[in-house]
């Protein structure tokens, strides 16, 4: 058998899986690595293999002695580099061609779009589907990274789970697909986090504003907040948020 090349266009997609499932499960028997190989033609062993290739380029699991094939392509570390360096390119690009591997172009894209859209135009409607389509990555990609678990109160609810940004989606559109920039909370931390009365130390210590102290009974405060206060947020098993990141938060949105 004739080995054939990885392309680009075939790493974007399994780039685009890896940031979707958890590191446990980049396995060959996962449904969505055997999905992917599917409209890539390439063998589940081999997608799962490409997979841990990418753990591999991943700081945190670098250091943690995670290592790829020794044959492994150049153009893995090109691509984990593109992504990692222009979110907001690669991950539209990335959801466009499973799309068209799939051979169903815009259909499932489409479908991200509310019946409202039908009144919209143009440039309009590329750019809600866009929007709807980036935020969609982003969400997955945070809820596997924290495998599905709150990263303060470990509630393991998919539907009550929210992927919230560290630097608000609105104020740095560089970084609002960076799964650095997300942590998976339950919508209680999330409205905190949001609205600046919970933040982290560098070291992702929990830091809850004196102002919940003040607004709480003492028996609210000790058994939603002060039960966590100092202690370590559940980090991920891969793109660990960023001390820049936190540090912004903390600093600017954080009510000290």
């Amino acid at each position: 058998m004739i080995r054939r090349n990885w392309t680009r266009d075939e790493l974007i997609i399994a780039f685009n899986l890896y940031c979707k499932i958890p590191f446990g499960k980049l396995r060959s028997s996962n449904k969505d690595v055997i999905e992917i190989a599917s409209i890539i033609d390439r063998t589940p062993n081999a997608v799962a293999l490409k997979l841990v290739n990418f753990a591999s380029l991943d700081p945190y699991h670098k250091a943690r002695g995670v290592k790829g094939m020794k044959n492994s392509g150049k153009l893995d570390k090109v691509i984990y580099n593109e992504f990692t360096d222009n979110w907001n390119k690669l991950v539209y690009e990335s959801e466009i061609l499973i799309e068209k591997y799939k051979e169903n172009s815009k259909t499932d894209i489409q479908n991200e779009i509310s019946e409202q859209t039908t009144k919209l135009e143009g440039e309009e409607i590329e750019r809600l589907v866009k929007t709807r389509v980036n935020q969609t990555f982003f969400r997955k990609a945070i809820l596997a990274n924290y495998n599905s678990k709150c990263a303060i109160s470990n509630i393991s609810i998919p539907e009550l789970l929210i992927a919230s940004h560290i630097i608000p989606w609105s104020l740095n559109e560089v970084e609002r697909l960076n799964p650095q920039n997300g942590i998976c909370l339950s919508p209680l931390y999330d409205k905190l986090f949001d609205r600046g009365f919970m933040s982290f130390t560098d070291n992702y210590e929990i830091i809850f504003s004196e102002k919940i102290l003040k607004i709480s009974d003492e028996n609210v405060y000790n058994n939603f907040f002060g039960k966590y206060s100092k202690q370590k947020m559940t980090l991920p098993e891969k793109f660990t948020p960023k001390v820049d990141f936190i540090q912004y938060h903390r600093n600017f949105i954080f009510q000290k």
